[in-house]
This record gives C-alpha cells, structure tokens and sequence, in this order.
C-alpha cells in the first residue's frame, strides 16, 4: 500500500481505461505477488537478497520498464488524446491490462524482497515455513486487491468529474512524469531497502 510503481500504474490505468483496466491490472499486481510469495516459498526470491548483480539486474529491468511505460503513455496521448476506454482495443484489452500488472509487479524489486525479507518472519514458528509463506502471500494478495479496488474506484471517479479533454490531458502527462520519475529514482537507488 506504499505508493510506488504499482500505485502509479493503477493511477494510469484508472485514468486511461477506467475502472475495469484499473482493476483487471490489479488482479494482474495480486497474480504477480502470489509468484512471488511462491518464488519466496520454495527460496528463489532470496537470490534477488544475496546478490547484488541479480537485485540490480531486477532494479534495471522495472526502471527500464517503467521509463517505457512513460513513453507509451505520452505517444498515446499524442495519439488518441486522453481517453483510452478499455474497449476501444478490442477483447484484447483486458488481458494487455492484466498483464501490464503482472509485469510491474514481477519488475518490482521491492516486492522480491518483501517476499523474502519480511512475509517469513510472520510465520509462526513451528509452522510449515514454505506454507505460511504462501498463505501469508494470499492474504497480501487479497489486501492488496482489496485496496487497489478502492483507490481504482476513487480515480476512476475523479476522472470522471474531470472529464474535459484538457484535464485528462494534464493528469494522463502527470501520470507520464510520475511514470519517468520512478524510473529514475530506480535507476539512482543505491541497493538496498532503506535507500528505495
């Protein structure tokens, strides 16, 4: 629920498709969080811990990521202008949305070591390690869904109210910058958690 990646990317989903990409994109966000408590289960997510070149191979990879999705948003603006209602694109619209937060969530390097660093520890001792990891990813999930539909709901309805082409304009190029400067601060992040 800290804003972040994940956060900006529903910002712009909610404000570009609406409320359905919003939410389809963070079922998309909870789908990539239960890989991850996965990965973290079976202890493949502690790589991205124990090595720096894999961490910022991953910190690269979401920066690179979400500098493209700030360029992607500003060429369609340029393009289409402000509104990108989800079904304008067809029945492929709900997977891309999908899989736009599948994608910002598996190239988030705070969610690997979330995963790794501090779902384990709520494991009450003398429980299955790797299974309390999972059901604790599960609810991570299901908070996290629970929130985002919330926050979707909220924008989508602000955006509404802001329904003049220039208001669009000016909050779908906020959510370009927003995108840009995430990307950059990703990119000046030295590696750790107290530092990102």
């Amino acid at each position: 629920m800290v804003p972040g990646q994940g956060t900006a990317m529903l910002l712009r989903q909610a404000m570009t498709g609406g409320l359905r990409a919003a939410l389809l994109s963070s079922l998309g966000t909870c789908a990539g969080l239960l890989i991850w408590a996965s990965a973290s289960a079976v202890g493949l997510s502690a790589i991205f811990v124990a090595s720096p070149r894999a961490y910022n191979a991953l910190r690269w990879a979401g920066a690179l990521y979400l500098a493209f999705l700030s360029i992607q948003t500003l060429i369609e603006l340029k393009k289409r202008g402000p509104s990108f209602a989800i079904g304008s694109q067809g029945g492929r619209a709900g997977f891309l949305a999908f899989r736009l937060g599948l994608t910002t969530n598996l190239l988030n390097v705070k969610a690997a070591v979330f995963s790794v660093a501090f779902i384990p520890q709520f494991v009450p001792s003398g429980f299955p390690i790797a299974r309390g990891i999972l059901t604790l990813g599960v609810v991570q999930a299901l908070v996290s869904f629970t929130w985002a539909a919330f926050l979707s709901t909220s924008i989508s309805r602000v955006t509404e109210m802001l329904a003049s082409d220039r208001a669009r304009r000016i909050l779908t190029l906020i959510s370009a910058i927003g995108f840009l400067i995430l990307s950059l601060s990703l990119l000046i992040a030295r590696q750790g958690l107290s530092s990102s």
